[in-house]
């Protein structure tokens, strides 16, 4: 698999990340698939979209991916202070989910490079298995975080 090099971290931060944060984290995360999750509703200014087939949509799939990275991790950080944020996403999606299935996302912490984090991912909707691929998070510091959004949000040109 073509990856490419390692993106620098988003922010500045000490590490102070607890001893726990280390590889072979595995979690299980459920969560049952409503209409709200389905292609028509990722973008409903889009009348393309609206014409798709009310089935889980990618967009939404590779939330549901990070989110259960994220439960997986939090015990190991100092949360809410520390937090992580998805740098990078290599994920298959081989199989359509319609709505009402329960989709269950299993994550395994494969890669601790200091700040930087890389999960092997997968989900099933209890019939097929519908993605597998690895995630990329970052740790960081969330009050640095928000000061740096301030600082582009002060740049922006309207």
């Amino acid at each position: 698999m073509h990856r490419p090099p390692a993106c620098s971290a988003p922010i500045e931060m000490e590490e102070s990340m607890k001893d726990t944060l280390k590889p072979g984290i595995e979690s299980e995360f459920k969560f049952h698939i409503p209409g709200s999750k389905t292609v028509p509703a990722l973008y409903p200014e889009s009348a393309e979209f609206q014409e798709m087939p009310e089935v889980f949509a990618t967009g939404f799939m590779v939330g549901l991916l990070e989110w259960a990275c994220i439960k997986a991790i939090n015990p190991h950080l100092e949360w809410p202070q520390e937090q992580t944020v998805g740098t990078h996403i290599d994920v298959s999606h081989v199989a359509a989910t319609p709505a009402g299935f329960e989709v269950t996302a299993k994550v395994r912490l494969v890669t601790v490079e200091g700040r930087r984090l890389v999960f092997d991912v997968e989900a099933h909707d209890g019939v097929e298995l519908i993605s597998k691929g690895q995630h990329e998070r970052f740790v960081i510091n969330k009050d640095k975080f928000e000061s740096k959004m301030k600082e582009k949000l002060a740049k922006r040109k309207t």
